[in-house]
């Protein structure tokens, strides 16, 4: 009788989301080789070995490691996935930019290694919170402007997701039409002065690899006008806890957005 294959049994995670994933779903065990970014779970720094960064990857040591599967993220690893597929490897590389497509990225990960049920049980959890949170947001007597920045020079604004969970928080994004450009490149906000213009009243930061200073945000030429450098409404959240497409968005990174607003809300009401 054929045997029905229980998936991949040693996968390679060349980005945090799939092991933050794997872990939640008590598979970390399948696990070879991490990226040498992950922070989520803390653990897995000391238990796995650190094989790639972000836009690179040590391929010898990967392929040291015999993976039955790796996982990578985005066009921006795509180098890195042909040089393994051209080395024999079986690569999945997810392309995720909203929260419906974190949503299904999380589920097709858990079906790949067996455990559907278990996964869906957990993505219901977290999409039951997010409407909490939805509902919450929808009942606030103003809704505050936001400017998400990812990168300050040049400035970056919110990727889909962000700007998707600071709406769904109680916030609306200041660049929304932005935010369907999947690139940073075009997410670009060449001219700082239109910031200003569009006046937001709480400013984010989450610069990835570096960090935020709500001091130097503030000293920035014109920004005394704004509404949030007036009423110190600058605030840092971790890109790990956001600017990463799985679980640490859905969680963490909302709950963040959503106690700033909140708080915003309490004394701007």
């Amino acid at each position: 009788m054929l045997a029905i294959p229980r998936g991949p049994q040693r996968i390679v995670c060349l980005t945090e989301e799939a092991t933050e994933w794997l872990y939640l779903l008590g598979e970390e065990g399948r696990i070879a080789g991490i990226s040498g970014y992950t922070v989520r779970p803390r653990r897995a720094r000391q238990e796995k070995p650190k094989v790639s960064a972000f836009l690179s990857a040590k391929i010898d040591k990967i392929l040291e490691l015999r993976p039955d599967c790796v996982f990578g993220f985005s066009d921006l690893q795509a180098d890195i996935a042909a040089e393994l597929v051209r080395k024999g490897v079986q690569v999945t590389i997810f392309n995720q930019r909203s929260v419906e497509e974190i949503f299904a990225m999380l589920y097709q990960v858990a079906a790949m290694v067996g455990r559907a049920g278990d996964g869906l049980e957990l993505l219901e959890g977290m999409r039951a919170r997010l409407l909490e949170i939805e509902a919450a947001g929808r009942a606030l007597p103003r809704r505050p402007r936001v400017f998400f920045e990812e990168w300050d020079q040049p400035h970056i604004s919110a990727i889909r997701w962000v700007s998707q969970l600071v709406g769904i928080a109680g916030g609306d994004d200041v660049f929304p039409e932005l935010a369907v450009q999947p690139m940073g490149k075009d997410r670009i906000i060449a001219d700082g002065a239109e910031i200003v213009r569009r006046n937001p009243d709480i400013v984010i930061g989450s610069w990835c690899g570096k960090k935020f200073r709500a001091e130097a945000v503030a000293a920035r030429p014109g920004w005394q006008a704004v509404n949030a450098v007036q009423g110190g409404q600058l605030f840092e959240i971790k890109s790990a806890d956001i600017l990463q497409p799985g679980p640490a968005a859905l969680t963490d990174g909302v709950e963040q957005l959503h106690r700033i607003i909140l708080d915003w809300s309490a004394a701007h009401g």
